[in-house]
């Protein structure tokens, strides 16, 4: 049998659980969240990464769907922005029953499974979605938001982002109380986009398992949102997860000036750099023609995780793409329907089929059910938090 038939045997039995897909935001950019515009029972590939025959196609078997805000959104219009996201998510499980599944429990993401339908579960990226208010925090849990990214691209009130200047050295107090609080809540601690002080000072305070539900190896690319080794090596004790990403500029060391000067470009010309709308994606097609992009491939990705797994162990890795949230891809991890490739590379390079399935689904099925444990056993002993950022 060949390695890609080998992956694909493998993903049935052992399908992916991704940490990151930004199709919410793209049907809002794009159709303003008009699904019949963007019906993603039918191949949308002129359009999105994500469809849902590409995502049975990759054998995806639950989807963190990102119910994302632009961190240039702040106070209430976050808020209603991160409420509008959510919506979208539950719009699109309502409509398509047959295929996606609501999931907020590990017992969800297993029952799912078991039904063939894609367990569908939520993170918010970005702490500015909760406006400094713990109310809104648990709001967003009670609405089955099971992760947050404690910042996105913009350090804010109470956290330091790994891509602006610091303002707290990591966490301030109040983050401190957001993160016992999202503890308390069982909503998994994202670490993704945050500075490498925040992620530390996150992993001291938290008392359940984190995510990076999309980042990679700092040591393999040396780009300011990947992780370093030595946070990768607290991950073990934490029993926490990181989550490879495709993002180009973020694995590959020479798409990063490149990256750079296509989002300076798209700013030039009156996009924002994360923009991915048909308009701006032309944009960067013009850019493309004239500068040649460094292109990564599957091996990359293969790259960053097989040093992740030497550092934090195959119990603390998984793969999230950030599909529909990023306007560049892998040569052979092009949409949703790629995930076989990447498998395929592992196999090659002789990982094996119990690693693999610790890789696809094991690991985050038991990350959630871990912060579910440790939730129910922090609940017994502390409240809901009253902390103000102010206090």
């Amino acid at each position: 049998m060949d390695l890609l038939a080998r992956a694909h045997e493998l993903l049935a039995e052992h399908p992916v659980v991704d940490g990151h897909n930004d199709l919410p935001w793209a049907l809002r950019e794009q159709v303003r969240y008009d699904l019949d515009a963007r019906d993603i029972a039918t191949d949308q590939s002129a359009h999105l990464h994500t469809d849902l025959p590409r995502l049975r196609a990759g054998g995806v078997g639950a989807q963190f769907w990102s119910v994302y805000v632009r961190s240039d959104f702040a106070g209430d219009k976050a808020v209603t922005a991160v409420l509008e996201q959510i919506d979208c998510v539950r719009r699109l499980v309502d409509r398509y029953p047959a295929d996606l599944r609501l999931a907020v429990t590990a017992d969800d993401m297993e029952a799912a499974r078991a039904e063939g339908r894609i367990a569908s579960l939520m993170g918010a990226e970005g702490g500015h979605s909760i406006n400094n208010s713990m109310g809104v925090l648990r709001g967003l849990h009670e609405l089955g938001v099971r992760y947050m990214t404690l910042t996105h691209n913009d350090t804010i009130d109470w956290a330091d982002s790994a891509t602006d200047a610091p303002r707290h050295g990591g966490l301030n107090s109040f983050g401190v109380e957001v993160v016992r609080e999202m503890n308390r809540l069982g909503m998994l601690v994202d670490l993704s986009h945050v500075s490498p002080d925040t992620m530390r000072d996150a992993l001291r305070v938290s008392e359940a398992p984190v995510v990076f539900s999309h980042s990679s190896s700092r040591a393999v690319c040396d780009h300011v949102r990947n992780i370093p080794d030595d946070v990768l090596e607290l991950l073990p004790r934490n029993g926490g997860v990181a989550m490879a990403t495709f993002v180009p500029k973020f694995i590959l060391p020479a798409a990063i000036e490149w990256t750079r000067r296509a989002d300076e470009n798209m700013e030039a010309l009156g996009f924002h750099h994360l923009d991915t709308t048909a308009e701006a994606m032309k944009v960067h097609e013009a850019f493309e023609a004239e500068h040649p992009r460094p292109v990564a491939t599957a091996s990359t990705v293969a790259d960053h995780l097989d040093h992740m797994r030497s550092v934090a162990g195959i119990d603390h890795i998984g793969i999230g793409g950030d599909f529909d949230g990023t306007a560049f891809v892998p040569s052979g991890l092009d949409d949703v329907s790629g995930y076989p490739n990447l498998i395929a590379e592992l196999l090659r390079r002789g990982w094996s089929d119990p690693d693999l399935a610790k890789l696809t689904w094991g690991n985050a099925v038991r990350v959630l059910r871990a912060a579910e444990a440790s939730a129910a056993a922090i609940r017994t002993t502390r409240g809901p938090s009253n902390a103000t950022l102010h206090a």
